[in-house]
């Protein structure tokens, strides 16, 4: 299918699955009363575009739901089981907002410590966070800012604009004052209760002198991505991983933000598998910028799945770029 014509599908696809999943699914598979399964677009070698349908392991029901969409369509489909899908910061319930002890560093292979001046990958989180990255840096009104994942910067709906940023993050080791590097500036806030595009926030650096340099060098520039583009990023966690961007415009990709939060689902996702031999992200990679080895940016990494991806490592869910410093009102540095 091309584009168009791949989208008209995915539309009727979205409409059935929800049709169904009133009638079909069992509330346990589903909590909250939310969708059934995720449903994009799959890009083919040649080009062309399947309908992505991704479904949770282990739920039955759901399960018939996504056999019962791909026969309505009648068309090639990509059809991945996940694990439960999770925002990635550090620990196992990234919406309590207690420090998880240091000893969590020694697992993680990128940067962990106390780095000055900041620069893209390195360990950052609200006061009462864990930890995450720092993804970016980014323009407001003139001012440098530090951006990341609202799970990170602010991490509870109790968070307000002015709370201590610190560097490292809790997790790893980093206290107030003597760790701050900034404030709590901007978020967008969410919840249970609708649907989401972006899990971002950004943080107010009272040093202004940043290294803006990734890997491939510095990344100003942003595109739409279309499916199959290979895609790096640098984490606190995982360090530089790569990866393959295989679903595009994903609808209703459920995510878990613990207790407090709840699950909270996603349109117009973005899906990348590892090409590596490990997972393109662990927990405290959220926040990482995913760009394309020629340096343009195409999303912001905030979440994965226990399993799924060519190598079984999991598959990592990022919001489209452009969505993310449009919702903030920033421009990359």
């Amino acid at each position: 299918m091309d584009h168009g014509t791949a989208r008209e599908t995915k539309a009727q696809a979205v409409d059935y699955a929800r049709e169904l999943s009133e009638r079909v699914v069992r509330p346990s598979d589903v909590a909250d009363g939310g969708p059934a399964l995720a449903i994009g677009l799959a890009p083919q070698p040649d080009g062309s575009y399947a309908l992505a349908v991704r479904y949770r392991l282990g739920l039955p029901s759901v399960r018939r739901i996504a056999r019962k969409v791909v026969q309505e369509v009648g068309l090639d489909a990509d059809v991945r089981r996940t694990g439960r899908i999770r925002t990635l910061a550090v620990g196992d319930d990234p919406s309590k907002v207690r420090p998880r002890p240091p000893v969590i560093t020694a697992r993680a292979l990128g940067e962990t410590g106390r780095t000055r001046p900041l620069r893209p990958g390195i360990s950052i989180a609200h006061v009462d966070v864990t930890a995450g990255t720092l993804g970016a840096f980014v323009h407001k009104d003139g001012v440098v800012h530090a951006l990341s994942n609202y799970h990170v910067l602010s991490g509870s709906p109790q968070a307000r604009v002015g709370d201590v940023i610190v560097q490292p993050g809790p997790a790893d080791g980093g206290q107030a004052p003597r760790d701050r590097v900034g404030t709590l500036a901007a978020r967008i806030d969410l919840s249970a209760e609708r649907d989401a595009t972006v899990d971002c926030a950004i943080a107010l650096l009272d040093d202004q002198e940043v290294d803006p340099e990734y890997p491939v060098g510095r990344i100003t520039t942003t595109a739409v991505a279309l499916g199959g583009e290979e895609v790096a990023k640098i984490g606190r966690t995982t360090s530089v991983t790569r990866g393959r961007v295989t679903a595009i415009e994903l609808d209703n990709v459920v995510v878990g933000y613990g207790e407090e939060l709840g699950e909270i689902s996603f349109d117009n996702q973005i899906e990348v598998e590892s090409t590596g031999t490990g997972p393109f992200s662990r927990g405290g990679d959220s926040g990482s910028l995913v760009y394309r080895a020629d340096g343009v940016a195409l999303g912001l990494l905030f979440a994965g799945s226990e399993s799924g991806g060519e190598n079984g490592s999991g598959l990592t869910y990022i919001n489209p770029i452009d969505a993310v410093l449009d919702a903030l009102g920033v421009t990359l540095v």
